[in-house]
Parts: C-alpha cells; structure tokens; sequence
C-alpha cells in the first residue's frame, strides 16, 4: 500500500525525465495533470484545515476537499460558478460538527448544484435550503434526525432529483419514505432506490384524500363551534330558569315542626314605642322561609322555631 506525497507525485510524474536538476517546487508548479491509477495508493496526507486563498478562482466549477480537517466552510464568496463541492469524511475531533458560514451560502445559492457531505456528524441541514438550484445531495452517515425540519428544507429544492441520507436517525421515522417522496416532486433516487412514478402517484392520491377528509373534519367543528355561539343565549335563559322557578315552595314541602312560643307581653306602650317586631328562628334549611317570615310578622312579640321533623 502507498501514501500519496510530493515525493510520490515527482516520482510518477508523466514529465519526470524532462525534470532533472529542475528544483522540486518549481516543478510541482507546472504540473496541470496528475494520474495515479493501479499505483495501490489507498491513503492521502491531507491536512487542511481551513480554507483560504480561493476567493480568485471565479471560472472554478469543481472543488474536491475530502478527507481533510476542516471544521467550517468558509472563504468560498467569490466562487460564484461552482457547481460541485465535495466535503465528505472530515476528521474532525470528538463531538464536533461540519458547519457553514451563511456568506459562503449565500455566494454559492445560485450556482452550486451538487454538495456532498457525508460522514460529517451534521444534524441537522436547514440552513442549506438557500442553495436553490441544488439536484444532489450526499448526506449519508450523519445525524439527522428531525423529519419536520427535513421536509422543509426538501420544499425548498425544486430541482433535487437525487438524494442519500442512508445511516442517519431520520430514516427510522415512521413513513420516512414516503414523507420524502411525497414533499420532493422531482426525486428520483433516494437512499440508492429508484423512486417510480407509480409509488409517487399513489402517494400523492393518499395525501391529497388525506388532506380533504381533513379540511372537511375542520369546517365540520367550525359550523358546530358557530351554531353553538348562536344557542348561547337560549342555553343560559333554559339553566336559569331549571335553577330559580319556586325554589322556595319546593323546598318548603318538607315536614316541619313548627314551634310558637309566647313569651310575657311587653308593655304595649313601649312594644308601639320600639317598634318590636317577632324573631324568627330557622333551624335546618333556611332558604325559602320568607313568606312564612312574612306572615307571622303580624303576631307581635312571637318566636317561631322551625326544625326538621323527624321521617317516620
């Protein structure tokens, strides 16, 4: 097995025999092709870290940094007609995560047509939706994991014909599938499958029986919420009147035990001067017990004690 460095660059380098006493670094510099197949290379010593020096490049269509160390995507603004960027598989440390800086985002919105970046621990891809023209997409072996926000970053991508997010949390969500196709009108590979126009038919179908059914649940418990509005009023007057038709003659039925006792009169002169009236004395339900009240008012200087009977 072979690592690639510069020193397997120079050595295998179509013009190595025009080189000579040429200085290696000058070399390299004219070097505009490389091929290294069947040369049994299966590691790269690439350590970058952050991305700079590129903002010149304005004709770049493809860039390729994979593999690399690089922790945010950055310093790409002037890239305006890229159209492929490759990011997979970043050796990032423990718990960290690919980002992007929104200018570059913005820069890259009208142009870029294809990102890929798997194995970058991202979870969640939102801030992406502003790359309008994007129509593949490589986020497999993340962790993504919230379907809504999936759905409506998907919305935003007319033009996403292809997509993999197989290894993520997300495609354990029930009808993960289904959901994606259904949202992505032009998808035609997710997750490695093909998707056929007689799934996404039949799905549209359901969602669109799905929707109606709906809609007509919701006018239906609007158009009971508004009668019930209008019977407000008659539903008061009816509790009311069921709460206060003859209360007091209702609750007066009961069997009673009515007491009169006749204390010593007073002086009738001074009964007129104090202006006495009877006491009245209620024992056991008190309410409903003014029309007695009222008629004893006459029997002056008379105590009434009003007490449940006993039920036989």
């Amino acid at each position: 097995m072979v690592r690639l460095t510069i020193d397997v660059i120079a050595k295998n380098s179509l013009h190595v025999k025009n080189r000579r006493a040429e200085p290696l670094g000058q070399y390299l510099k004219k070097l505009t092709h490389l091929n290294f197949s069947d040369k049994n290379i299966d590691e790269i010593n690439n350590n970058i870290s952050h991305i700079e020096n590129l903002s010149l490049l304005e004709k770049l269509t493809k860039l390729y940094l994979g593999g690399n160390r690089i922790s945010v995507v950055e310093e790409l603004d002037g890239l305006t007609e890229l159209r492929e960027l490759h990011l997979e598989n970043q050796q990032l440390p423990l718990g960290e995560k690919l980002l992007f800086d929104p200018r570059t985002l913005q820069s890259l919105s009208k142009s870029l047509s294809l990102l890929n970046v798997k194995k970058n621990n991202i979870d969640e891809i939102k801030q992406l939706s502003c790359l309008k023209n994007l129509n593949q997409l490589m986020a497999g072996e993340n962790q993504i994991q919230d379907l809504k926000e999936l759905e409506y970053t998907l919305s935003q991508w007319q033009n996403l014909w292809y997509l993999d997010l197989t290894g993520n949390p997300v495609c354990q969500e029930p009808k993960y599938r289904d959901k994606v196709i259904v949202v992505s009108s032009n998808l035609e590979v997710l997750d490695e499958k093909e998707v056929k126009d007689t799934a996404r038919q039949f799905l549209l179908n359901w969602k669109a029986c799905r929707d109606a059914k709906k809609k007509s649940l919701d006018e239906k418990s609007d158009k009971d919420e508004f009668q019930q509005m209008l019977n407000y009023p008659q539903a008061i007057q009816h509790q009311m009147s069921r709460n206060y038709s003859s209360p007091g003659i209702r609750r007066i039925r009961r069997a009673m035990d009515v007491q009169v006792k006749k204390p010593s009169l007073p002086n009738v002169a001074d009964s007129k001067k104090d202006n006495l009236y009877p006491e009245l004395e209620l024992k056991g339900m008190g309410d409903g017990t003014d029309g007695i009240r009222n008629s004893f008012r006459k029997t002056p200087a008379t105590i009434l004690q009003i007490q449940d009977a006993p039920h036989p």
